[in-house]
Parts: structure tokens; sequence; C-alpha cells
């Protein structure tokens, strides 16, 4: 489906979100459609998901839920606030939610007409 966007912006969006689901949750499951003129693309994985009331704090920049400083097990707390700014620049958004039964949903919506 073509979109209205930015070139080349789109790739680091997607990149930290399936990154951060393998990292975090194992593997990543990539699906996307279209609803309501607007293109959905899921990225879901199978890890722990996050705690409630950190949902939104980690779009904060250098915020992690993981707060250990190694490379091994974090990182620099940057990769959903870029993805985040991505979404917005294009007029779209980036929601996270835990799935019922386990594991994270990112949800990129792009609107396919501006």
């Amino acid at each position: 489906m073509p979109i209205p966007a930015i070139p080349g912006a789109l790739q680091p969006c997607l990149t930290n979100l399936i990154d951060n689901a393998v990292k975090y949750g194992g593997y990543a499951r990539v699906s996307a459609g279209c609803e309501a003129g607007n293109l959905l693309i899921s990225v879901a994985d199978g890890g722990p998901g996050i705690p409630e009331a950190q949902m939104e704090r980690v779009f904060d920049p250098f915020y992690r839920v993981e707060t250990s400083r190694s490379r091994e097990t974090g990182g620099s707390g940057l990769g959903l606030t870029i993805a985040r700014n991505i979404a917005h620049k294009h007029g779209g958004t980036l929601t996270l939610r835990n799935k019922p039964g386990g594991g994270l949903e990112c949800l990129l919506v792009l609107p396919i007409q501006r």
C-alpha cells in the first residue's frame, strides 16, 4: 500500500520496533493491514510485556524498563522515542499494549491519505 512518507524515515521506526521485539520478547511477528483509510502495522512479541504503569513512560527519552546499563540487557532508551517521533512526523500514531496471552504489541497507524 503506497503511503505518503519521508523517504527512508519509516525504516528506522520499524527496525527499532522489530529489534526490541526480538531482544526483549524472543521473536517479532509483523503484520499489516488497512482500516478506515489507515495503514496498520503490528509488531508483536512473546516476552513479558511492560507494566501498565510504565506503558507511556517507555516513550520518554532514555527511560528503560530494564534499568541495567549493560548493552547486553538493554539499549539506550531511545528506540521507542525515535519510533514514535517518526510516526508523528507522518501524521500517525504508535501505541503499545500487552497481549492477553502474554507479550507486547506495538501498533503503528499511518494515514494512507493526508
